[in-house]
């Protein structure tokens, strides 16, 4: 398969992440969408020309949340990724827009602001306060945020809890989301020089746009 992506993107992160949890192996052809030789290239196989794109035997695929599914349930052991318990399955996907609809965006607005040093506005704060209040209470009682088993839900979330870990947003009284991030961390490999990528990336691409 291969994986048209850019580590420093946070769609294609948690592809990337729960890729490494799979074993799966991956051709990771990266991709700047800010460079007009990738962008032809990325057009090639995906004329909506966003990343991530899935190319898996001539089946192209795009949009991190259908790339999730998709590699959960055609290559997983088993269903516990995502489940097929239609019950189990509603709250994964209950998770996954919870995410998609307000928690990722506010989270890499916020994380945008940090590295171009400038002030995040009262109003994000409060948004990621209602996120955060949110995300604690699905992990009252539950190891993962979907319930008692790891899904790909986790992978989403995780990356947006990861962009509040490097603006240093004040997590300590949310006793419920630090043992889950603390946890998730046990689950994808080489982790720590993704992060640094990922920092390094978005730095330099921030600054060549200033």
């Amino acid at each position: 398969m291969d994986l048209y992506y850019h580590i420093r993107s946070a769609p294609c992160q948690p592809v990337v992440f729960l890729a490494k949890h799979m074993g799966l192996e991956l051709n990771y052809k990266v991709i700047s969408i800010y460079d007009p030789k990738d962008f032809e290239v990325l057009k090639q196989v995906n004329p909506q020309h966003t990343i991530p794109t899935l190319v898996d035997n001539g089946h192209a695929l795009w949009e991190s949340y259908a790339i999730l599914i998709y590699l959960a349930e055609k290559y997983a052991l088993d269903d516990s990724l995502y489940p097929k318990d239609l019950i189990e399955r509603s709250v994964v996907h209950q998770r996954l827009f919870f995410d998609s609809g307000s928690f990722q965006n506010i989270s890499l607005q916020s994380l945008i602001l940090h590295f171009r040093n400038k002030p995040i506005p009262d109003e994000n704060l409060a948004k990621i306060k209602r996120a955060v209040d949110v995300l604690e209470m699905y992990l009252t009682d539950t190891p993962y945020v979907a319930g008692q088993k790891l899904t790909i839900a986790d992978f989403s979330i995780f990356v947006s809890v990861c962009s509040l870990d490097m603006i240093k947003y004040d997590l300590t009284s949310y006793p419920n989301i630090v043992r889950w991030f603390e946890k998730m961390g046990t689950h994808i490999p080489d982790l720590a020089a993704m992060r640094k990528e990922i920092d390094l990336g978005l730095k330099a691409l921030l600054a060549s746009m200033d």
